[in-house]
C-alpha cells in the first residue's frame, strides 16, 4: 500500500516538474521571440530611416529658399535622432560602430544648428554646402552597406540572438555576417575625414567630452531618468516615452529620449545627463498658430521657465524673433559681469508661450564661480581701441572665450555703424581687440533672471 503511495507521489512529482520545465522552456522562447521581434524590428527601421535620411539630405541640395530649407534641415535632425534610436535598440555594444554613431550624432548636431538661425540674415555658406554633398554622399554609401546586409538577413532568415551571442562569447571567432556587414559600415564611415563640420560642432563635440567632468553626482537608471523629464517637462505619467542610452558613452554620457504627445500634436526629443538627468538640449516639434505673444512677453516666459528649474541670475544677452518664434540667449551674470561661456538658449512660440527650443550645454560644461581680476585698463583707455567710427550706444564688462578657448575679462563696447550693431570685446589687461559681432537684426536686454 505505502510503496503504491510513493509511486503515486513520484509520479505525480515527475509530471509536474516536466510541467514546470516544458512552461519554463516556453516563458523562455517566448522572451527570446520577443527579443528578436524587437532586433528585427530596429534593424529594418534602421534601414528605412537611412533610406529616408539620405534621400532629405539630397533634396536640401536642390533647395534656395529658407522657408523650404529650414523644415527641410529640421527632418534631417529628426531622422538622425530617430537612426540613433534605432541603433541603439541594437545588440552592438560589444562591438565597435562608435564611428557611425559619431557621425550621425554629427549630422544631426550640423543640421541643427543650421535649421534653427535665421537663413535670411545667415545664408549657407559655400562651404556648408560643401558640407551638405559630402554628407549626402557618405549617407548614400551607408544606405547601400545596410541595403547589403538587409538583404542577407532576409534571404537567409539570419536571427540577430545568434549575434548578441557571438558577441557575448569570448571562445567563438565573430564572424557573424551581421557583425561584419556593421563592421564593414563602421570602417567605411572612419574614412570620412574629409567632412567639415564647422566650428561650432567641432566646438560642441569638445563640450560633450567636458560635460562628463563637469556634472557631479549619481548616474540615473533609464526609469529614474524618465521620471525626472517627466516631473521636468511636466508631462502626463502615461506619456508615450522611448529611451536610449547615448553612443559613446566615454564623450557623452546621456539619454536621448523622444516623446509623442498626441493631445499637443506634437513630438517632442531632448538629451539629458545620465547624472541628474539634466536637460541638455529640448526640441518640440509641432505647427506654430497665430502669434498673440510680443518678445518681451516670450522672454517672460523663457526667465519663469529657468527660474522654474532652479537657473538663477542669468540676463538676455541676445533675442530675435523669426516664424512666430521668440529665440533668447541668456547669460550668467556675475557680479554685473557677463558671463558668456554660461550661456542658454532658448525659443519660445509665440502662440501660446511653450518652450519648444532649449539647449544647455554651454551652461552646464562652463559654468562655476570665478575669480575676476580687477581690470589694469580703465574704461576710457579700452575705449580708444575701438573704430572711432564706432558710435558706442552702451557698455560694460564681460567673460569671453578667446580663439584659444581661454577665458579672458574685457570691456564690451556695443555701437553702430550705417546702422549695423556690433558688439566689441576689448582686453581689459592689454587691450586687445578680443573679438567684434555682427548682431544682424539681434536686440539687445540686460534684464535679470
Amino acid at each position: 500500500m505505502i510503496r503504491s503511495i510513493l509511486i503515486g507521489v513520484l509520479a505525480v512529482g515527475v509530471a509536474g516538474t516536466s510541467y514546470w520545465g516544458y512552461k519554463e522552456h516556453q516563458e523562455k522562447n517566448a522572451v527570446l521571440i520577443n527579443a528578436e521581434n524587437t532586433y528585427q524590428r530596429a534593424f529594418h527601421d534602421l534601414n528605412f530611416h537611412m533610406d529616408a535620411l539620405e534621400e532629405k539630405i539630397g533634396s536640401t541640395l536642390a533647395m534656395n529658399s529658407r522657408g523650404s530649407l529650414s523644415p527641410a534641415l529640421a527632418e534631417v535632425w529628426r531622422l538622425t535622432s530617430e537612426a540613433q534610436n534605432d541603433v541603439g535598440q541594437l545588440p552592438l555594444t560589444l562591438m565597435p560602430f562608435n564611428k557611425t554613431e559619431e557621425f550621425l550624432t554629427n549630422i544631426g548636431s550640423f543640421s541643427y544648428r543650421v535649421a534653427v538661425r535665421d537663413l535670411d540674415e545667415n545664408p549657407l555658406s559655400d562651404e556648408e554646402y560643401e558640407t551638405l554633398k559630402n554628407l549626402h554622399s557618405h549617407s548614400t554609401d551607408i544606405k547601400n552597406e545596410l541595403r547589403k546586409v538587409q538583404a542577407m538577413v532576409i534571404d537567409h532568415n539570419l536571427r540577430w540572438m545568434d549575434v548578441e551571442l557571438a558577441l557575448a562569447s569570448e571562445s567563438q571567432p565573430q564572424d557573424n555576417t551581421i557583425i561584419d556587414g556593421f563592421k564593414t559600415v563602421d570602417k567605411q564611415v572612419e574614412g570620412y575625414s574629409e567632412v567639415n563640420w564647422g566650428p561650432e560642432v567641432t566646438q560642441l563635440n569638445t563640450k560633450k567630452e567636458n560635460l562628463n567632468k563637469n556634472i557631479k553626482g549619481k548616474k540615473l537608471s533609464e526609469e529614474e531618468a524618465k521620471q525626472k523629464v517627466i516631473d521636468f517637462l511636466d508631462l502626463d505619467s502615461k506619456a508615450k516615452i522611448d529611451i536610449t542610452r547615448t553612443g559613446d558613452e566615454s564623450k557623452y554620457q546621456a539619454y536621448s529620449l523622444s516623446i509623442e504627445n498626441k493631445d499637443k500634436k506634437s513630438s517632442t526629443n531632448l538629451d539629458v545627463t545620465q547624472k541628474g538627468a539634466k536637460p541638455i538640449w529640448i526640441l518640440m516639434d509641432r505647427e506654430i498658430g497665430e502669434q498673440k505673444l510680443s518678445l518681451n512677453e516670450a522672454a517672460d516666459q523663457a526667465r519663469a521657465f529657468l527660474k522654474e528649474h532652479d537657473i538663477t541670475n542669468m540676463t538676455i544677452s541676445e533675442s530675435s524673433q523669426y516664424d512666430r518664434m521668440g529665440v533668447f540667449t541668456f547669460v550668467y551674470q556675475q557680479d554685473d559681469v557677463a558671463i558668456y561661456p554660461d550661456a542658454v538658449h532658448i525659443k519660445v512660440a509665440l502662440d501660446n508661450g511653450d518652450i519648444t527650443g532649449y539647449e544647455s550645454l554651454e551652461y552646464l560644461t562652463n559654468h562655476h564661480e570665478r575669480q575676476l581680476k580687477t581690470p589694469t585698463l580703465s574704461r576710457n583707455e579700452a575705449l580708444e581701441q575701438v573704430n572711432p567710427n564706432v558710435q558706442v550706444m552702451d557698455e560694460g564688462l564681460g567673460v569671453i572665450q578667446n580663439d584659444l578657448g581661454e577665458e579672458v575679462l574685457c570691456y564690451e563696447f556695443m555701437g553702430t555703424i550705417e546702422n549695423e550693431t556690433y558688439r566689441i570685446f576689448i582686453n581689459v589687461e592689454n587691450g586687445r581687440e578680443e573679438r567684434v559681432e555682427k548682431m544682424d537684426g539681434t536686440e539687445m536686454n540686460y534684464d535679470t533672471a
